[in-house]
């Protein structure tokens, strides 16, 4: 088998890839993204290269010269980086990137034009990015409550509440995860991402068993930007007193799965996932916690 590329993020998804994607069989051959990607993603591939955010070219000659057609593109990259003093020096382009934002991205430079900018420039240099959870499809969220938790009857008059809210918000291209509190409203996930929106949950909810609701991006591509929550999610939920989680099924993953769900029941956190056939979204027979 072909060797796999590895477009590297930050975050513990790309281990997991790797781990997963060597399993499988494949060599992992990783472009590991500066000032993101965790030094120890090293030690699960066959290779390994630092490259800039925004050298594109590096990325595709690196995995190119390792013989890569496909590749998987996950990990976050802060993007509140984007916008402190120093960027227009940290994020200095090569002619590839340059090229692509000045002619596919000159009038839309949402985050989704520019992933499909970046999918669209590795295909025509014979690298086809596929779907991230191709080698994780074990740590996908299913329909149903996932914990020995279940939600309290509020908590399931909450999510019935605050799912199609959030969904309206994920299209607008805010967020892709509210706080919800007794059919209010508490917090909206915006720029500063899931767990410091959490932190400011917990900040104005101090009674605490407010429920987050996460959903995928409604023009969500599976080969990027994958909704994730993972056990430092679980942490700031513990410590913002969080009550009840609700992803996405099928289209969030949950990093460690097994320990995210073990830790959850350890915090008295129900976890639920819901899809398009309203799975999910009923409460037990008792209707209790």
């Amino acid at each position: 088998m072909q060797p796999l590329g590895l477009i590297a993020g930050e975050g513990v998804f790309p281990l997991l890839v790797a781990r997963g994607a060597r399993a499988a069989g494949r060599e992992v051959v990783c472009a590991a993204l500066a000032g993101s990607a965790w030094p120890q993603l090293r030690d699960e591939c066959d290779r390994f290269a630092w490259v800039g955010v925004t050298r594109l070219g590096r990325w595709i000659n690196f995995l190119r010269a390792a013989g890569c057609s496909e590749a998987i593109m996950v990990g976050r990259v802060t993007k509140t980086r984007m916008y402190d003093r120093w960027r227009y020096f940290r994020y200095i382009t090569d002619v590839t990137t340059a090229r692509v934002w000045l002619t596919r991205l000159r009038h839309d430079r949402s985050p989704q034009a520019m992933l499909s900018a970046i999918a669209d420039t590795l295909s025509t240099q014979g690298i086809t990015l596929i779907d991230s959870t191709s080698f994780t499809k074990d740590q996908l969220a299913v329909a149903g409550v996932m914990t020995s938790r279940r939600p309290t009857e509020s908590q399931w008059l909450d999510i019935r509440f605050g799912w199609e809210i959030c969904q309206n918000i994920s299209r607008m291209d805010i967020g892709q995860s509210i706080a919800v509190l007794n059919r209010d409203v508490i917090a909206v996930e915006a720029l500063e991402g899931t767990n410091a929106m959490i932190e400011r949950a917990g900040g104005l909810c101090k009674v605490g068993g407010w429920t987050l609701i996460k959903v995928a991006n409604k023009q969500q591509d599976m080969r990027m930007d994958v909704p994730t929550i993972g056990v430092t999610t679980l942490e700031k939920l513990r410590e913002a007193r969080a009550g009840c989680v609700v992803l996405e099924a099928g289209k969030t993953v949950l990093l460690e799965k097994q320990k995210v769900l073990e830790l959850a029941d350890r915090y008295k956190i129900a976890i639920v996932g819901h899809d398009a056939s309203g799975a999910g979204l009923s409460p037990s027979p008792s209707g209790s916690g």
